[in-house]
């Protein structure tokens, strides 16, 4: 179907992609991946022809269309519905012939093509995918001026999928979507009936919907049959070949090396020195493997915890004005070790949820009661415009840090991931992911108690999402996540609370129970709090159940940052052993040092066995703790 043959390209002189070669078949479904910056969304661009490459081409079988999400709708006054069904072209062009044509020839021709692509069908498909998408009967008959831009960006996607082209190229489509939007989506691109390249950081829409992989790594591509998780597995596997491969050339190479050393210049052997220099000049070098390891992010909790409950609501309501609350009848509590994910589509209020707990909305009515000592860390995509773009990361610290010198200032922004040149970079120009980065360092200066994030990964690539994951682990205070994410989710939250009909109650499914409640209508009438039918645990019980997971969870995220540093300190000392047995190796290796200085050579091998029973000693400790830590981080992560 996509043929991309010998691709370069470079912006500013910078080489994206060299010489790169790839086949993808008709019809199936392919995740785009690699690092933030790789070049990904120029890929894109140039199979859609609004850039040139430097060589090389791409090719798609003749008459093949070619569709991607626009930046968003027009906000006019053509309603929803009729804006996804305009989104198909030659419909519309054959309906408005339809309407006067007079040849009677013709008029066959128009309704036969019109029933061969089921056009009376359309308005009922374009309405299906606008309810997938978020918006009910009502909502598609409003004009798109009436929402705003993130919203016609669904409305836009929503034109793209009515339309199906014959190659759909998305461009991380669920950032815009809240998580009920993605599991649609998941759901209807595997039946998508034509072929499909998504660019996305979403580990569960990789796993859920593709049957093959594409990675843009070192300028080069790669396609892997199967889901993301079978790329990995095989790439971590072609890796470990390619490093024994490398190992076992350097071996080779060295012991040539050597060998021509010593009998290049003796004539009984002066031939096979030739030889093996051939040999050495027709080696073809294994390239190193290159890992762009990313920032852990620093997530710093509270010297002093306080005692749980840190937030207890009762009977209470919010919203913008006392008149009409956006959310009532709240009886919820949080702990301080609690991990919260709120579930519900967009426009339930769970942002306004998320700013009640924050101190930027009121109670209206019942009672709302927090720690005097609490200190909250808020996290939204949209303060990543209120980041000063004339301003760098430095300066930002140096705010939060008035009476610090411009060492310790700099020692923090390192500490967050800010070397020396990218703290002086303005805010403006750095990436997505390294604002977010500087927005997460901010908003936890101060160490919270409760950390409330709202869609914390939409600029983060699949590394950094990871690096995200592995620092709220190890975070000691409570945390709200919102997120279309749903490994972030799984990996993270111990408890999912549903906000839905104008309240928050708790969920007690996991997100498995929740897709199926979500795509069953029949469901949707039932009510919101899942609980097994075959269970007979009182609430109560259950509730006790929760709080010893919840303090189960936190006493094994307590115990990872301590172990870690051990497993860290073990792989040193191994490191360092194994540095000096090599270097003990190849003084040994020469044959003279026996006969020169004996007392010396003694001591090398006495020293070299000292230092294989510290490497082994460190070996089995390594061992020991990497077991612990996996038992606690299976727990945390229970």
């Amino acid at each position: 179907m996509l043929h991309i043959n010998d691709l370069t390209y470079r912006i500013d002189g910078k080489l994206l992609i060299d010489h790169a070669t790839a086949a993808i078949p008709g019809g199936h479904k392919v995740g785009l991946v690699g690092r933030n910056g790789s070049g990904k969304s120029t890929l894109l661009n140039l199979i859609l022809g609004n850039i040139e490459p430097e060589t090389g081409g791409i090719s798609l079988p003749k008459r093949s269309t070619i569709g991607t999400v626009e930046q968003e709708v027009d906000s006019g006054p053509t309603s929803l519905i009729d804006t996804v069904l305009a989104a198909n072209k030659e419909r519309s062009s054959l309906l408005a012939e339809a309407e006067t044509a007079k040849e009677p020839h013709r008029i066959a021709e128009i309704q036969t093509r019109l029933a061969d692509m089921n056009a009376h069908a359309a308005p009922a498909r374009a309405a299906t995918i606008l309810s997938g998408l978020g918006f009910d009967e009502a909502a598609q008959a409003r004009p798109c001026s009436d929402f705003s831009g993130g919203w016609r960006m669904r409305v836009a996607l929503a034109a793209m999928l009515f339309a199906e082209p014959d190659l759909l190229l998305l461009d991380e489509p669920t950032n815009y979507l809240d998580l009920e939007g993605a599991i649609w989506l998941e759901n209807y691109l595997k039946t998508y009936p034509y072929t499909v390249v998504i660019v996305s950081h979403d580990r569960d829409l990789l796993n859920r919907s593709v049957n093959g992989i594409l990675h843009l790594d070192q300028r080069k591509l790669t396609y892997y049959q199967g889901n993301y998780e079978t790329f990995e597995r095989v790439r971590r596997e072609k890796q470990a070949l390619q490093l024994a491969l490398k190992r076992k050339q350097d071996d080779e190479r060295r012991h040539m090396e050597k060998f021509v050393e010593r009998f290049r210049y003796k004539a009984s052997k002066a031939r096979q020195a030739q030889s093996r220099l051939k040999a050495l000049s027709k080696l073809e070098p294994i390239p190193d493997i290159v890992e762009n390891r990313v920032q852990p992010f620093h997530f710093p909790g509270s010297d002093k915890p306080l005692s749980s409950p840190i937030v207890r609501l009762e009977s209470a309501s919010v919203g913008y004005s006392d008149d009409s609350p956006v959310l009532k009848g709240l009886n919820l509590r949080i702990d301080q070790d609690d991990r919260i994910a709120l579930l519900g589509a967009n426009g339930n209020g769970k942002s306004t949820f998320a700013k009640l707990l924050s101190d930027k909305l009121r109670v209206g009515q019942g009672s709302f009661f927090k720690s005097k000592k609490l200190r909250v860390a808020y996290f939204a995509q949209h303060q990543l415009d209120e980041l000063r773009p004339e301003e760098s990361p430095y300066d930002h610290f140096r705010d939060l840090m008035p009476d610090a010198t411009q060492a310790q200032v700099r020692a923090r922004a390192g500490f967050y991931g800010f070397s020396a040149d990218k703290a002086d970079t303005k805010a403006g120009n750095l990436s997505g992911g390294e604002k977010a980065r500087l927005l997460f360092a901010l908003a936890t200066f101060h160490k919270p108690h409760l950390m409330i994030l709202d869609e914390p990964t939409n600029h983060l690539d699949m590394d950094a999402r990871h690096a995200l994951v592995m620092a709220l682990n190890e975070f000691d205070g409570a945390v709200i996540l919102i997120s279309h994410d749903r490994h972030l989710i799984e990996m993270t939250a111990d408890r999912l609370w549903l906000v839905a009909d104008g309240s928050v109650q708790r969920w007690e499914g996991d997100l498995d129970d929740y897709q199926k409640w979500l795509l069953d209508p029949a469901r949707r009438n039932g009510p919101m709090v899942h609980v097994d039918g075959d269970s007979e645990i009182s609430s109560d019980v259950q509730e006790l159940n929760r709080r010893q997971q919840r303090q189960d969870a936190a006493k094994a995220r307590s115990q990872l940052a301590p172990l870690k540093k051990e497993i860290d300190k073990a792989a040193a000392e191994m490191e360092k052993a194994r540095d000096f047995i090599a270097k003990v190796d190849q003084r040994l290796a020469d044959g003279k040092l026996f006969i020169d200085k004996p007392e010396r050579a003694a001591e090398l091998v006495k020293g070299r066995a000292a230092a294989e029973k510290a490497m082994a000693r460190a070996e089995d400790r390594w061992l020991e703790l990497s077991e612990t830590y996996e038992a606690a981080k299976a727990t945390a992560d229970a």
